[in-house]
């Protein structure tokens, strides 16, 4: 098969239910004849697995002794790494990709203050995607839903700097959909077979 596949993309804040539903949409549309696929970012390739280290506080370095603008360069590199390497290829097969994050959250996380202009030049360079679901979940239920999940919180993930990306993924969807990008606001905090309704009505 080959043509022009379509990349979605799915955003919210850590526990907002991305992940679930990005394997949950790909398994659908494969089920319904549509080949997909689903990545994430950071993705699985070198530089992706290099970030996953370092928000963990991996190579035995304090989370808090990475500058922000050093996570700035890396997501930049990982997301024209995997465009190339993953994305790319198979949406010219005309596989549909699903994609947990792209560079949506690169803005929200990294792209405050100062530092915005940088962060936006940094990914200029990347696809633009054909619609991003954005996932509205409120810090305080996300952070409860990775505590009850049993995740090590990482370094992005304490309540108030996640008060502060709610407020910077608000920022930037506004902006992208006043430059033409199609971004679907979904209620997160539904159910999950909610949601998944909401994301396929989105898309369509």
């Amino acid at each position: 098969m080959s043509g022009t596949g379509r990349l979605i993309v799915l955003e919210g804040l850590d526990g907002a239910g991305t992940t679930t539903q990005t394997k949950r949409l790909v398994a659908y549309l494969v089920a319904h004849g549509t080949p997909a696929h689903a990545t994430r970012e950071p993705s699985d390739g070198p530089i992706g697995r290099l970030i996953r280290e370092m928000l963990t506080g991996g190579h035995g370095l304090p989370q808090g002794a990475i500058a922000q603008s050093t996570f700035g360069l890396l997501f930049a590199a990982d997301r024209l790494d995997h465009a190339q390497r993953e994305v790319e290829p198979a949406l010219a097969e005309g596989i549909a990709v699903v994609s947990d994050r792209w560079y949506h959250s690169s803005l929200a996380y990294q792209g405050t203050g100062a530092d915005r202009d940088w962060i936006v030049q940094l990914n200029a360079r990347a696809r633009r995607p054909d619609v991003t679901v954005f996932l509205e979940v409120r810090p305080e239920v996300a952070a409860a839903r990775r505590v009850a999940a049993g995740r090590v919180q990482e370094l992005f993930e304490d309540l108030r700097m996640q008060e502060e990306v709610a407020e910077g993924y608000r920022a930037t969807n506004a902006e992208l959909a006043a430059l033409g990008e199609r971004i679907e606001t979904i209620d997160g905090e539904l159910s999950p077979d909610e949601v998944f309704a909401a994301i396929l009505g989105a898309i369509s």
